[in-house]
């Protein structure tokens, strides 16, 4: 181990027991509000203790069994444990190097999900309502709630865009690397020809802003405009202006909501989708300037990267970000998205654990 994360993780282990002293102290158990932060930190850092304390047991352990292997009575026995011991504590450091990753915030929030059709005219709308099942089925796997915000339908179907919060445990955790490009060659439904077409649809996951501390947003900086919602809903949409369009100013970020029964839900609902949309923004960005001093394998989630391509005639999904495909369209498409987000995962906590290693050099 890296005299570095040694050193991190004795630091860790003395914090450990101060926290465990503070929270003995009558001043700080009367103070409800240091009370929580204190007893959160130790709930953080309690499971990296005891692995190191492990990790520190198991080197006694084959110092003990190298001393024994000096006795030819006792070498064969002691060599293996050796042996045995040298591979706990490999397994215990790579644990350790992840345990010390720096966590994602918003990894256990609920999120927003936009899909839209991009290039490929009707095609491209029926690839992103195929898109956007794909998630829902995905959430339904997982026991997350649905609520689609706002969807605008293709002419043939699908979807022009939609727009949904999922709610659930570690939604974002596992949905935040889909935002990008998404690519599909198939035979579209509309060919006469049977000829393979090309089209493409953008995703934007989001985690939802929390109303108290992520976000900020001047109301001076938002004009808001109401108008009468178009499509269906009969004579209640046409006769109220229930439709309402959020216009940030400072970044230009505009948001409509016309699906709610009333204008109060309609706007309640930008105000989330616009706090959203900046946050996201300010992570984009910061993860940019991240990216421009180390190149992150899975990419910054940029609408205008290719991330994947769905190939229909060939049974096959292609993850360019991490060169990863695999030969399951169906499943993927009827949300059994396991694998693919799975191996996502493992590659982004790979580059994080390179950066661990070049910081500890």
């Amino acid at each position: 181990m890296k005299d570095s994360i040694a050193a991190k993780l004795a630091n860790l282990d003395l914090r450990l027991k101060e926290i465990d002293h503070r929270l003995s102290d009558p001043a700080v158990v009367n103070d409800l509000d240091d009370y929580r932060k204190l007893s959160q930190e130790r709930a953080e850092i309690e499971p990296v203790v005891a692995a190191f304390n492990e990790y520190r047991k198991a080197e006694g352990d084959v110092a003990a069994a190298e001393d024994m292997a000096k006795d030819p009575s006792m070498r064969e026995f002691a060599e293996a444990e050796v042996k045995e011991g040298r591979a706990r504590i490999e397994k215990l450091e790579a644990d350790l190097q992840a345990m010390l990753l720096p966590r994602d915030p918003n990894d256990e929030k609920n999120l927003f999900l936009e899909v839209r059709g991009g290039t490929g005219g009707d095609e491209s709308a029926l690839f992103a309502g195929d898109l956007f099942r794909m998630y829902v089925r995905f959430a339904e796997r997982n026991r997350w709630q649905v609520e689609i915000l706002s969807e605008s339908a293709g002419d043939a179907g699908g979807y022009k865009e939609v727009i949904a919060r999922i709610v659930g445990r570690g939604a974002y955790s596992k949905l935040k690397f889909e935002s990008g490009g998404h690519r599909v060659q198939r035979v579209p439904a509309t060919e006469t020809q049977g000829r393979i077409h090309t089209s493409a649809a953008t995703v934007a996951v989001m985690a939802e802003a929390d109303d108290a501390s992520d976000v900020v947003v001047n109301p001076a900086d938002v004009r808001v405009d109401t108008y009468r919602a178009s499509g269906a809903g009969g004579q209640h949409v046409n006769k109220t202006d229930s439709a309402v369009r959020l216009t940030h100013v400072p970044t230009g970020i505009v948001v409509e909501c016309q699906d709610g029964r009333s204008q109060h839900k309609n706007k309640e609902q930008a105000w989330r989708i616009l706090a959203a949309r900046i946050k996201d923004k300010q992570q984009r960005e910061q993860q940019a300037k991240e990216a421009s001093e180390r190149k992150g394998l899975i990419g910054t989630g940029d609408r205008s990267d290719r991330i994947r391509t769905y190939n229909f005639p060939q049974g096959r999904v292609t993850d360019h970000r991490i060169n990863l495909t695999l030969h399951q369209i169906e499943k993927i498409m009827d949300g059994d998205m396991d694998d693919l987000i799975g191996a996502l995962a493992a590659e982004h906590q790979a580059d994080q654990l390179a950066g661990l290693s070049d910081s500890a050099a």
